[in-house]
């Protein structure tokens, strides 16, 4: 944990305001945190995020602690004249703003788009929500279990799994997506800014951006007109496509090319595997045998034990992991030694474990320089600020 008060980050010198609620903005404004920019959060008092049995002081939830970090809270009520007004002063000094109210909201409160820069012509404004605001289901509110169902995940989970009602991602997927799509949208948009002088307005609508997400590979034979198949990649559908049991756990082996099979079935004692006429050609066809193979695999994974299979795998390039339990999370070498889940003392909260920063910069590196703050905490800090430059 680096002093509040420097920033060596890419972004030192950025502001960024963070008028959004639960995951999806929040998320989006502390990976800007994390990257130097001084993000100050404009706190509302029904922020779900703050809302949890697992706390020692109300409101400092485990998520709080995690998306709230590197940044200075302000509390002020929008409805309010005087404090939104406050407000209003506040993010004329961004640089980006990032929100995700209803666009009805934002009109009634004088914060949509053009009111805000029509006073500040260089502002990003980062606007997130559910669907196109254009769309006939602008209005709808959304969750990441509707958008992961209106981006055709849970169709995907499905037909994968082959089971009837499928459930969904267990993580806040389709919120996470959208932040790293506001994050990295706001960025290119604040290029825009630095070379020009102009802001703009960025749409990020989840269910756009998580149907897309899951394109990339799973529109297949939809790609083409007339259709030439199916959409789902193959490899993911595949229903073997799954961890393998070994002597003493499980462990996620996954050969990709006939000779990552025949490697595989010859390191198990199988060679008579390994003469398989389906792993007789140049690539193996996951669609047709991806399953039955798949059972040829788990018959033989259990002859060695995690650690010898990962000394196999990496001597014949076959892709492996082992299975990470997340209760055991901060006990494996590779978590502590990136130091991915240090123990850091916040003022408030005691000793708590911190999510590392995952990327690395030599010339201007990221850091933890400020905890998730109390709500409001630094609202009389900032008015200050602006009493100074005014």
């Amino acid at each position: 944990m680096t002093s509040a008060d420097s920033s060596s980050g890419p972004l030192a010198g950025v502001r960024v305001i963070d008028m959004a609620t639960v995951v999806m903005g929040p998320y989006a404004a502390q990976i800007l945190g994390d990257l130097g920019a001084d993000v100050i959060k404009i706190e509302s008092p029904k922020d779900t995020v703050r809302h949890g049995t697992l706390h020692r002081t109300p409101g400092m939830t485990p998520l709080n602690l995690n998306v709230n970090r590197n940044k200075r809270s302000v509390r002020l009520d929008l409805k309010d004249d005087a404090e939104r007004a406050e407000a209003l002063e506040l993010i004329g000094t961004a640089d980006v703003l990032i929100t995700n109210m209803r666009i009805g909201a934002l009109r009634r409160l004088g914060m949509d788009y053009e009111s805000l820069a029509a006073a500040n012509p260089r502002l990003v404004y980062a606007h997130a929500q559910g669907f196109r605001p254009d769309s006939d289901r602008a209005g709808l509110a959304a969750y990441d279990e509707t958008v992961q169902a209106a981006s055709g995940l849970l169709d995907l989970a499905q037909r994968s799994g082959d089971i009837g009602q499928p459930v969904v991602l267990p993580s806040i997927f389709a919120d996470k997506v959208a932040a790293l799509t506001i994050a990295y949208s706001a960025l290119a948009a604040l290029v825009h800014q630095r070379a020009t002088g102009q802001g703009q307005l960025v749409e990020v609508p989840m269910a756009d951006t998580l149907l897309a997400f899951n394109l990339v590979e799973h529109l297949q034979g939809r790609l083409f007109e007339p259709p030439m198949g199916p959409t789902g990649f193959a490899l993911s559908m595949n229903k073997g496509h799954r961890a393998r049991p070994t002597k003493d756990g499980l462990a996620m082996i996954i050969p990709y090319s006939p000779q990552n099979f025949r490697d595989l079935f010859c390191a198990a004692g199988r060679p008579d595997l390994a003469e398989d006429p389906r792993l007789a050609g140049e690539f193996v066809d996951g669609r047709r045998d991806g399953e039955a193979l798949a059972e040829l695999i788990e018959s033989v994974t259990p002859a060695l034990t995690t650690a010898e299979w990962i000394e196999v795998c990496s001597k014949h390039s076959i892709p492996v992991g082992p299975v990470l339990k997340l209760d055991e999370a901060a006990d494996d070498p590779y978590v502590r030694e990136g130091h991915l889940l240090d123990v850091a003392e916040h003022p408030s909260e005691g000793s708590y474990r911190v999510v590392g920063v995952p990327v690395s910069f030599s010339a201007t590196p990221a850091a933890i320089r400020r905890h998730a703050p109390l709500p409001g905490q630094h609202t009389e800090e900032v008015r200050t600020e602006l009493r100074r430059s005014e």
